[in-house]
């Protein structure tokens, strides 16, 4: 790769006041996590996203949220009338194929866009993406290559099944007194990318942990180490989740 790309990590949520948000530089397969921000609200999100585009490169946002909705779901409620019965599965209608497909590799089931609370986080990060577009003035599209030409892009990563792809723990380390498993966690991510030296607020906040965990997915993507979709087609309309492929041992 010729050039830094600049990779936010964003953790995506409806309470702006629990927004996480981490930043790194990814150039030739090395990625070094930046001084880690204060915490931050949509307005101040906004204005450091923009700010950090516009200085950079080239810019991939990686934000922990869905980024799309199970196309038979829309079609099975298109021209649905209240009571008619609907013939597909659960699995099928509430559930993407990445989904599916990240359950089945990594033994994780992402949360159901299409039947879960996930859905008002899945438009609150589609409401974010649209406001830096505005902002910048750029298209950022999703991006399915690592090569795209584009001054900023986007892709949907999901934290939970990269701690999952690189063997460390995916749940219990949400709540305030579970500080010990993010320590963990961020001994461990201390072998795929060079953190920052103060990681004191990562520590203490779960969701800066998930936004440090989005930029290394990120880069997980750049690097050309996560899982594409095998329907393109499918994906484009859905949505598809970069994380990391799991080794076999």
């Amino acid at each position: 790769m010729a050039f830094t790309t600049t990779i936010i990590g964003i953790d995506c949520v409806v309470d702006e006041g629990k927004i996480g948000i981490a930043i790194g530089e990814y150039d030739d397969g090395i990625c070094n996590l930046s001084p880690l921000p204060n915490r931050v609200n949509t307005k101040s999100v906004l204005e450091l996203i923009c700010g950090l585009i516009n200085r950079s490169a080239r810019t991939l946002l990686a934000l922990d949220a869905p980024l799309g909705w199970p196309v038979a779901l829309g079609n099975s409620l298109f021209n649905h009338s209240a009571g008619s019965e609907i013939k597909i599965s659960p699995n099928l209608l509430f559930r993407r194929a990445t989904d599916r497909f990240v359950k089945a590799r990594l033994k994780k089931q992402p949360l159901d866009v299409g039947a879960d609370r996930i859905a008002r986080t899945a438009k609150a990060a589609l409401d974010l993406l649209c406001q830096v577009r505005k902002q910048t003035n750029l298209p950022i599209p999703l991006v399915w290559n690592t090569d795209f030409d584009e001054e900023a892009g986007a892709i949907e990563v999901y934290p939970a099944g990269t701690l999952v792809s690189y063997g460390l723990p995916s749940s219990g380390y949400k709540k305030e007194n579970q500080r010990a498993v993010r320590q963990q966690i961020l001994r461990e991510l201390a072998s795929c990318i060079n953190l920052c030296a103060d990681l004191n607020f990562a520590e203490k906040n779960a969701d800066v942990l998930d936004a440090i965990v989005c930029v290394l997915s990120g880069a997980d993507f750049l690097g050309q180490k996560a899982y594409y979709p095998d329907d393109p087609i499918e994906a484009v309309k859905e949505g598809w989740i970069w994380v990391k492929q799991k080794e076999v041992l």
